[in-house]
């Protein structure tokens, strides 16, 4: 699946009227399922394997392992099992011991579609981001890896926080935006702190019309935080204008995952001798 090819099924999804579902897989299993389920995008990140080994996916932003490197090693478990979707990996664009370029090309030799920007500094806040800012370790390297990635005509799906990013990143080339409001609500490792659904339409919208300043074409989603389930996500394409779709993480396989095996095990003891 190339840029071009990937690139036009989303466009005529959004002709059609169609939402575009973007969700991150974990596990070879959850890309399946989500395939079956007809998701657009597949993006896989490290943030998935903690996720799905139980641990919140901030854990993807921690020195747990080697992100890029737990990418390249998911990839010989997803790629092999998706058959017509096209797969995005999730790159550490401050890597400081990886040449970007070359790793770019090695990615999509391995049969990736495109990139999204993660573990991403924007969800890092306070002095501490503003140091890694200072260090020569912030945001604008993320910038520089959709530059880099779209040179190589691979797609592009960064993750933006405000404003400013929205725009930097669709300069730069993106071609599917996604407004992140944070940590996803709900579930056993969910967050419990996060902005209202009325606060989210506002912040994504303010992205969504910062980038398409830039780039009328841009493809904006919503993602994170309060957008949780089906029904948030419906309400943000409600009450927001030029939105077109969601992209799911642990909308995708945490949370269905974790209800869809309790209510198994609980079926299974309401079984009587």
């Amino acid at each position: 699946m190339d840029r071009e090819r990937a690139l036009a099924r989303l466009t005529a999804a959004v002709a059609q009227g169609r939402p575009v579902i973007g969700g991150g897989a974990g596990t070879g299993l959850s890309a399946k399922a989500a395939e079956a389920g007809g998701i657009d995008l597949l993006i896989i990140y490290n943030s998935g394997r903690y996720r799905m080994a139980g641990r919140g996916s901030l854990a993807g932003l921690l020195a747990y392992g080697d992100a890029n490197g737990i990418v390249v090693d998911m990839a010989r478990e997803v790629l092999p099992v998706v058959r017509d979707t096209p797969v995005l990996a999730g790159v550490n664009g401050t890597d400081p011991f990886r040449l970007m370029g070359p790793f770019l090309d090695e990615l999509k030799r391995m049969g990736f579609a495109g990139v999204q920007n993660f573990p991403t500094v924007g969800l890092i806040d306070g002095v501490f981001r503003q140091n890694l800012e200072e260090t020569g370790m912030g945001y604008g390297l993320e910038v520089d890896l959709v530059a880099l990635a779209r040179e190589r005509d691979l797609l592009t799906a960064p993750y933006v926080f405000d404003p400013e990013q929205a725009a930097d990143m669709t300069r730069a080339g993106a071609d599917v935006l996604v407004p992140h409001l944070g940590l996803t609500t709900s579930g056993t490792i969910g967050a419990r702190t996060a902005v209202t659904l009325d606060e989210a339409v506002t912040r994504v919208q303010a992205m969504h019309d910062a980038a398409k300043r830039v780039n009328p074409d841009v493809l904006v989603l919503c993602h994170g935080g309060p957008i949780a389930e089906p029904a948030d996500a419906q309400y943000v394409l409600d009450h927001t204008e030029g939105i077109v779709g969601f992209f799911g993480a642990s909308s995708i396989e945490r949370l269905p995952a974790e209800r869809a095996i309790r209510e198994q095990t609980e079926a299974f003891h309401a079984l009587r001798r």
